[in-house]
């Protein structure tokens, strides 16, 4: 068989050095004597001995783990503790995928060499717990990795969350805006002051979004402020405040704290009660630019849920410059993606209420080892740009109906995320049914 010298090179050191390590770590912790985790523990008379998490073993799988990771463009990595057996589960472009079983004693060392490495308590492992660690790969990338621990019936589940940090160079063309997207945004990012809502669900891009238009606002002349839950990025070029709940330090007490330190835009990380949209507001009103996230379906839903939380109609009206709702669909595999014809039902289906010309071709998902099989590489962004013009503000009102916010927002020319995604599927960068698994359904 002939075969990539960097492919065999990738199994030797999986199939001899790591599952060398995971036996040998499995055999120094001598098999059942760490199931200390779990609901009921296993106790094995006359077998002593315990795995230590500075073993070298537990180091060398901890190393290769990390490092496969980054190479496989994993998101997250999940260790999942079982009765025999943890999980390692990667999540690549917003896909979950089983990648190796550990014996669970050496599953449990393997968390503990992570939570020291994130400076967090070892011994403590009733209670959540999160940390942060910095990592430093062969080519000499440093890249950041948070840390969350969760208790379970078998042991502790951590998640680590690993950020690109090629995220802030990007331009907003890479991020996935079309040219009237882009448009929109620079306008209404170029405002002195108001306020820019971006909504989408947990794993949407919301944050990709904020960070990106930020380091391009972040000028010497300007001081850009932030208040996070957690920081997920540090940046040299912003001041950055970590949500801090245990000693009262929430949002609104932190957003009260930046208004106090001369700032020009201050990015919110979530709006989520009356107390944090009423001091974003008074910042607006005096003279401030605020960015924040809202989590809502579309973006017109975005007023009916600052109504919901309790915002006159009128400080709505004189303060919300836009909203844009966002969501991340696969980009198909430039090495196996295979052209195709659409067939009508599917495209109507897409595009519906709307009727834009159905494209000659599109492409399908293959799937080769460059995508593991799955005949997707990447995620780009899908946009729904809803800007506030005079006649979209008297429709916003205290028991005002959506559905004619909505309408209205698609006469002044806002293209739903649907339709968004429509686009890209006839620009060949990915299919029909990706659109549809992300994108909400237009409402009537």
């Amino acid at each position: 068989m002939i075969t990539n010298p960097d492919e065999i090179s990738r199994y030797l050191l999986e199939f001899y050095t790591v599952s060398k390590s995971v036996i040998g770590a499995q055999y120094d912790a001598q098999e059942g004597s760490a199931n200390i985790g779990n609901l009921e523990s296993l106790m094995e008379l006359g077998r002593a001995g315990k795995l230590d998490a500075n073993d070298q073993h537990v180091v060398n799988i901890v190393d290769w783990l990390l490092q496969y990771a980054f190479d496989q463009r994993a998101s997250d990595i999940h260790l999942e503790p079982r009765r025999d057996q943890g999980n390692v589960r990667f999540r690549i472009d917003g896909v979950m995928h089983q990648v190796y079983q550990i014996p669970s004693t050496v599953m449990a060392a393997v968390s503990s060499r992570i939570k020291i490495l994130g400076r967090m308590d070892v011994a403590e492992k009733r209670r959540p717990q999160d940390g942060r660690l910095k990592t430093r790969t062969p080519d000499g990338q440093e890249v950041e990795l948070r840390l969350s621990t969760m208790p379970t019936a078998f042991g502790e589940k951590m998640v680590m969350r690993i950020f690109d940090p090629e995220v802030l160079v990007r331009n907003y063309r890479e991020l996935g805006f079309g040219k009237s997207d882009e448009g929109h945004w620079k306008s209404m990012i170029a405002q002195p002051n108001g306020i820019i809502l971006v909504t989408g669900p947990t794993g949407s891009g919301k944050t990709t979004t904020l960070y990106s238009s930020l380091k391009q606002l972040a000028r010497p002349e300007v001081n850009v402020c932030t208040v996070e839950d957690p920081i997920e990025l540090v940046e040299p070029s912003f001041n950055q405040m970590q949500v801090q709940s245990n000693i009262g330090l929430d949002f609104a007490t932190g957003v009260r704290t930046l208004l106090r330190q001369d700032p020009d835009i201050i990015m919110i990380g979530e709006i989520r009660d009356m107390e944090t949209s009423d001091i974003a507001i008074q910042a607006a009103l005096t003279g401030h630019l605020v960015i924040s996230t809202l989590h809502t379906n579309d973006a017109p839903s975005a007023i009916t849920r600052m109504l919901d939380i309790g915002v006159p109609p009128y400080l709505i009206q004189s303060t919300i410059l836009g909203v844009m709702a966002q969501r991340l669909v696969r980009t198909l595999c430039p090495h196996c993606k295979q052209e195709t014809q659409i067939s009508d039902v599917a495209w109507k289906e897409l595009v519906t209420p709307w009727k834009p010309a159905k494209p000659q071709k599109i492409y399908e998902p293959q799937g080769c080892l460059e995508c593991r099989n799955t005949g997707y590489m990447g995620r780009i962004g899908i946009y729904e740009m809803f800007t506030f013009s005079d006649d979209i503000k008297k429709l916003v009102q205290k028991n005002c109906d959506i559905s004619v916010l909505r309408q209205q927002a698609l006469k002044e020319g806002m293209r739903s995320l649907r339709l968004s995604g429509a686009q890209k599927v006839a620009n060949g960068v990915t299919t029909v049914e990706e659109v549809l698994r992300v994108a909400p359904p237009p409402i009537a």
